[in-house]
This record gives C-alpha cells, sequence and structure tokens, in this order.
C-alpha cells in the first residue's frame, strides 16, 4: 500500500518514495500548451506548492519521474529549460528590508544553482532583470520563471494596511521585471491565496493569464471524485463515500467539483476514519471575521451570496470586499453562473459541511463576546446550519 503524502510538496519525493500521487500531468500538458503567462489562486493547503514542483521537473527534463503518468510519452523530454523558482511561503516579513532580504536570497540561490554570475550585486529590478538574460544566455532557452505563494508577504500584514503595502511594492518592483524581459521567458507561473487587481501588483503585465475561474482547469489542484475512488481505494474500505463527499467535497471553479486535499489524506491517515475540521483547524480567519463585523454582513447570508465578477475577481489593500476574501480563501465557493445582459453573476455558497459547520460555529464564538447579540446569532447561526444544501 503506498503511503500518503501527508504535508509533502515535492514532486520527485512523492514518485521516489512510494506516496500515493493524483496524476495532474494532463491538465498541466493542457495548460502549458495553451499560453505564457499564468496566475492562479486556490485556498491554503490546496496543492498549489506540489504543482509548482511537477511543472518545474517537467521543464527540467526529469523523465524518469514521470514514468507510467499520463504525460510520459506526450512530453519531449529531451527538451531541458532552466527554471527560476520563486517560493515565498518561508517566514514571516514585517519589514519591507526583511522581504528585500528574502528576494535577493532566493534569487542569488537560482543563481548559484543555474551556475550564473551576476554583476549587480545588491537586489533591485535590474540584478532579477540581469538573471533572466544571463540565464537564457547560458543555456541557449528561454527561461521557465515560478513563483510559489507570490502574495504571502502581503497577506501575512493584512491586518496592517500601512506594512501590507510596502510589501505590495516591494513585490510590484519584483514582478515588473517579467515585462522588461519577455524576450527571454518560455513560461510563468504565479500562484497564491488572493488574488490582487493588475493595476497594483502586475502594472504592465497585462498578459497574465487568471486561469482561477476556468472549467478546463478547475481540477489541476484538489481530488475529484473519480482520483479519490482510484488512487486511494485501498484507504476506502468500509468508507461511506457519501458522507466524505458531504463532509469535504464541493469547491468549485466552474468545473468538476474537488475535494480538499489536506482533508481528505488527514481523514484518510486517521484511526477509525474520523470526521473533523481538519483543514480549518490549521488557520484561524481573525482578520475575515473582523471585516465581517465591521461590514455588518448577516452571517446566514453565506448560503447564498450573489456577486459580480468585479465583486470575486480581486481586492487590493487598499479595499477589502468581503465577499472576495471569503471566496479566494476557501470559505465559499462557486455554486452557478449566469449572465444578465453584459453581467456575469456568480452564486456563492459553503463548499462542505466542514467549512460551513466550522466557518459558523468560529463566528458563533466570535460575537460571544458581544453579550448583547449573542442570543439572535445563535438561533441564526445554526438555523442556517440545519437547512444544509450542497446541490
Amino acid at each position: 500500500m503506498k503511503k500518503l503524502p501527508i504535508g509533502i510538496q515535492t514532486f520527485s519525493e512523492i514518485i521516489n518514495e512510494n506516496y500515493c500521487y493524483v496524476d495532474k500531468t494532463r491538465i498541466i500538458y493542457e495548460l502549458i500548451n495553451s499560453g505564457k503567462y499564468f496566475f492562479l489562486s486556490r485556498p491554503r493547503r490546496f496543492g498549489k506548492s506540489l504543482l509548482i514542483d511537477t511543472i518545474k521537473d517537467l521543464f527540467e527534463g526529469r523523465d524518469k519521474l514521470f514514468k507510467g503518468l499520463w504525460i510520459e510519452n506526450k512530453w519531449d523530454f529531451s527538451q531541458k529549460y532552466p527554471v527560476i523558482k520563486i517560493d515565498f511561503g518561508a517566514g514571516v516579513f514585517k519589514k519591507r528590508e526583511e522581504l528585500k532580504e528574502r528576494i535577493f536570497f532566493v534569487l542569488k540561490e537560482n543563481q548559484s544553482k543555474l551556475g550564473i554570475d551576476c554583476e549587480t550585486q545588491t537586489l533591485t529590478s535590474n540584478y532579477f532583470e540581469e538573471l533572466i538574460t544571463k540565464i537564457s544566455a547560458k543555456y541557449g532557452e528561454r527561461v521557465i520563471i515560478l513563483i510559489d505563494e507570490y502574495d504571502k508577504p502581503i497577506l501575512d500584514n493584512i491586518e496592517e494596511p500601512m506594512i501590507a503595502q510596502q510589501m505590495r511594492e516591494e513585490l510590484k518592483n519584483l514582478y515588473s521585471v517579467l515585462k522588461s524581459t519577455d524576450a527571454y521567458i518560455k513560461f510563468v507561473m504565479l500562484t497564491g491565496v488572493s488574488k490582487f487587481s493588475k493595476v497594483s501588483l502586475f502594472s504592465g503585465l497585462n498578459n497574465l493569464r487568471d486561469i482561477t475561474i476556468d472549467e478546463r482547469f478547475s481540477a489541476i489542484c484538489g481530488y475529484t471524485q473519480n482520483d479519490l475512488e482510484a488512487v486511494f481505494k485501498e484507504y476506502l474500505v468500509d468508507v461511506d463515500l457519501d458522507k466524505v463527499r458531504l463532509w469535504y467535497n464541493g469547491y468549485s471553479w466552474l468545473g468538476e467539483n474537488v475535494y480538499n486535499p489536506f482533508d481528505i489524506l488527514l481523514f484518510l491517515d486517521s484511526p477509525g476514519k474520523e470526521y473533523k475540521n481538519y483543514w480549518f483547524e490549521t488557520g484561524s480567519p481573525t482578520f475575515l471575521l473582523k471585516l465581517l463585523k465591521e461590514r455588518k454582513y448577516y452571517i446566514p447570508e453565506f448560503e447564498e451570496i450573489r456577486a459580480g465578477e468585479e465583486l470575486i475577481g480581486a481586492f487590493d489593500v487598499d479595499f477589502i470586499e468581503p465577499a472576495a476574501l471569503l471566496f479566494q480563501t476557501g470559505y465559499l465557493t462557486i455554486k452557478d453562473k449566469r449572465q444578465i445582459g453584459a453581467r456575469i453573476e456568480y452564486k456563492l455558497t459553503y463548499p462542505n459541511l466542514e467549512v460551513k459547520s466550522s466557518l459558523n460555529n468560529y463566528i458563533l464564538f466570535y460575537l460571544n463576546k458581544d453579550a448583547q447579540i449573542k442570543e439572535n446569532t445563535q438561533s441564526r447561526v445554526y438555523e442556517a446550519i440545519e437547512n444544509l444544501d450542497f446541490e
């Protein structure tokens, strides 16, 4: 029986160490062959880092890792490309200078790995630009640029707008280089939790394609029903699949619904297959609750929020729309979509029982600090939970 890849974000480790792997290479292949600049937003712990690492190994031509996978005979592994990988997942930065140091360190790591000598010895946009152009010249190929958790330095400071704005400006300097070095770039992929507006963070990079709500790539992260039953079959003996679906499925980005992979792995690993709020318990949405309280959101309305593209599409440090934050962080998902004249409207709702019960309980606990609204809130929240409908 293959092992469950709990916390494993390195593709080569999953393949070489006999872990279960859900093959996403067909979707990755379609993505790479459909354009050049891509952006993907998914909730935390949804497999974004593994996706980035898989793409890296693919472009580096590590053919042995892909034996038996869909892409094995579709990809030209003899064609190898140099890869710059930037990951902001490690550490929390409270000063712009700390972020600059981290960026410089990561770029120096890439420089060393690829055997490049750069004249620029301080972090400026010129350094990143020089690195890209020299890598391309040395290898005679255009460069692959993969950026994981592109927004984490901003989100870590979202409760302190001044610091968040400084982080945004520093990242904007870094990402602006992608436009000026376009001729030296083969493929770019950025992943994160949130979607900041192009104007605020990707000024000039008008060709960055957002695949967050694109049915063709909706299952690029997360497990489909078929993924679950095929890859984890040995772990599902005597498991009530309908109950698993109720608890952990339901995430939708207009394509097939998917399971939260973090939930599934911990559920399958638990003694007696215990239904718990695994994903929710890894992060407390304190800032979100403060925002909901400030904007006077009526909690049971989360059963059905209607929002236009502009509402769920992006937010910024200067103004955060609760519906956008709820959707992008995974507390709400798309139930359906309709077009009214020139307007596209989405219906948002809870993805599953875990999120619905956990978020409402957490909100109830948070609001209980205000005794005068305790009774009114409690009855409304539990009525909403009772009227459960994920179809």
